[in-house]
């Protein structure tokens, strides 16, 4: 990686505030002093020194939000609140964006990362990978919508959705129920309960691949996944 890009991503300043830095010889690559803004420099061998403080360098960040209502799945808007804004400014110098899409007013887990493969991974279709919700229905969902989901339910706009999984917490005028799904399509827990006549009032995001939503996080609040959990997303896939 460029040194001017490491250092920038790392809070320096833009790219010609830590131009100013290297010409004043106050930056070092293995305690040699660099000139050469556009020096390249191993992330895995090199040690950068800035006034002669390490610079500890990360190539990628793996976040969990529990997304609040209001605000939108993308890294920037101009007329919304995206979750990119609740994240402190040492986060956004990552260039991070949500692993797929909440909508607007639904909650929940959300992964935000600037690791690109894993990214694809998680939201290709090929892969598959398990996302569940927990929803308040209005509507007495019964075994039929269980079995329907199971089969693959027909959306308005004449596509089957792939099988989904059904399970009733609570059965009556205002039903309670977890729905786990293996694609994104738009509006696709709410559309999928509108094809069985029902409505969905409130959504939550609990689960994705292997990965639970932290209990301990109120809605807007964040932490960084560990390293085991980033190691177990990678290994999500569908259970066939």
């Amino acid at each position: 990686m460029r040194l001017d890009k490491l250092l920038a991503n790392k809070g320096y300043g833009s790219r010609k505030d830590v131009k100013g830095l290297i010409k004043k010889k106050n930056v070092t690559v293995n305690d040699q002093v660099v000139k050469d803004s556009s020096f390249h420099v191993d992330l895995e061998k090199d040690v950068v020194k800035v006034n002669h403080e390490i610079v500890y360098y990360r190539e990628y960040i793996y976040v969990m939000l529990n997304k609040p209502s209001g605000y939108v799945s993308a890294t920037a808007d101009d007329r919304e609140k995206t979750v990119i804004d609740l994240l402190p400014a040492e986060y956004r110098l990552f260039n991070p964006f949500p692993v797929g899409r909440l909508d607007k007013d639904t909650e929940g887990l959300l992964l935000i990362t600037n690791d690109g493969q894993l990214g694809h991974q998680l939201t290709s279709p090929k892969k598959a990978a398990e996302k569940t919700y927990y929803a308040d229905i209005r509507g007495h969902v019964t075994e039929d919508d269980i079995e329907q989901f199971r089969l693959g339910v027909q959306l308005d706009d004449g596509y089957i959705a792939r099988p989904a999984k059904l399970k009733i917490l609570r059965a009556g005028n205002m039903s309670q129920v977890y729905v786990t799904i293996t694609e994104g399509k738009f509006h696709q827990v709410k559309r999928m309960f509108e094809a069985v006549g029902k409505k969905v009032v409130y959504l939550k995001r609990i689960q994705m691949g292997n990965i639970m939503l932290d209990d301990n996080l109120e809605p807007g609040d964040f932490r960084e996944l560990e390293d085991t959990e980033v190691e177990s997303l990678k290994k999500s896939r569908s259970k066939k």
